[in-house]
């Protein structure tokens, strides 16, 4: 956790740094304008007697961001605190004997350490849109979760209550972590989203925009796409894992389905992922409706998580508390 809050404040700093940058494109920009339009009028002055014009359109200024030295340190920072939080994942396992998520605790630990991973993979691939920015948010979810892991939901390693001895347990949870890790990039993206939304309503109307490190982001549009891409993978994952959590249940209790309370939110999650899926592909949902259901989708998945498990009673009571 510490060196995921250094990884935090080094993605604050480079935010602050975008600010900066933008802020300075800005001024700039205007000052350009100013000394265009007083030239322009000098012009119009001196050619007034022919009838010559002159123009006075300026291209728009787009802030000058370079390679960040802090962003770089993120990174960096975030890889390091990656393989830290792998070994005490891993270790958990070999203290436990089996896989590391058969209760809360362990689940947290190593759902966060999927999102993290997927967060790095993504990084590392995406060639067209640098979406580095999005460490801040990252690391914040996975320090919050964390956090409240290791002060609420820590529990010594106990044996395996029967249901849970089946090989189900390495495939149909893992996929979910998977499944909640893409989710939680689509969130993150999303609510960048309505931020870069809310900035381009405020400059479409000559207004000033606050936050303005976001002059450095992709566009609204383009951070919707990326989510959509995002929420479609961890979609599919999911549909896996309700699929798989049936086979095992008739395995376990012989039955496919049975109305429990976990079963009937892991369903509620497909429900609202499967309708923004949907709805965005045909009926035209983009711009705000589109990142608001993303972001109930993974609201959802976090009530799945901490609520359901927490105050629910049912065959998946597994959180060891």
């Amino acid at each position: 956790m510490a060196v995921y809050a250094l990884a935090f404040v080094a993605f604050a700093i480079d935010l602050a740094k975008r600010s900066a940058a933008a802020t300075a494109a800005a001024d700039a920009a205007r000052t350009a304008d100013r000394e265009l339009v007083a030239a322009g009028g000098a012009r119009g002055r001196g050619t007034a007697s022919t009838g010559g014009t002159a123009s006075t359109a300026a291209p728009a200024a787009k802030p000058a961001y370079g390679r960040s030295a802090p962003l770089r340190v993120g990174v960096a920072l975030t890889v390091i605190a990656w393989l830290v939080h792998l070994a005490a994942d891993v270790l958990r396992g070999v203290a436990a004997g089996r896989v590391p998520w058969a209760n809360m605790y362990e689940f947290a630990l190593t759902g966060t350490l999927i999102v993290t991973t997927v967060f790095l993979v993504v990084i590392a691939v995406s060639r067209k849109t640098d979406l580095r920015f999005l460490g801040t948010f990252i690391t914040g979810l996975v320090l919050v979760l964390l956090g409240m892991a290791a002060v609420n939901f820590y529990v010594s390693v106990v044996p395996l209550p029967p249901a849970l001895q089946s090989i189900w347990l390495v495939i149909h949870v893992f996929v979910a972590t998977a499944s909640v890790g893409f989710f939680a990039l689509g969130f993150a993206l999303s609510l960048v989203q309505l931020l870069q939304f809310r900035r381009e309503q405020l400059l479409a109307a000559s207004k000033a925009a606050k936050l303005t490190f976001l002059a450095t982001l992709p566009s609204s549009e383009q951070l919707e796409t990326l989510a959509y891409r995002v929420n479609i993978v961890g979609f599919i994952l999911w549909t896996f894992t309700l699929m798989a959590g049936s086979i095992w249940a008739e395995s376990a209790w012989g039955r496919y389905w049975g109305w429990d309370t976990k079963e009937v939110w892991t369903f509620i999650i497909w429900v609202v992922y499967a309708g923004y899926i949907h709805a965005r592909a045909t009926r035209g949902w983009r711009g705000n409706r589109s990142a608001w259901l993303s972001m109930i989708g993974f609201a959802t998945v976090l009530f799945n998580f901490t609520v359901v498990n927490l105050f629910f009673k049912g065959l998946h009571a597994y959180s060891g508390l």
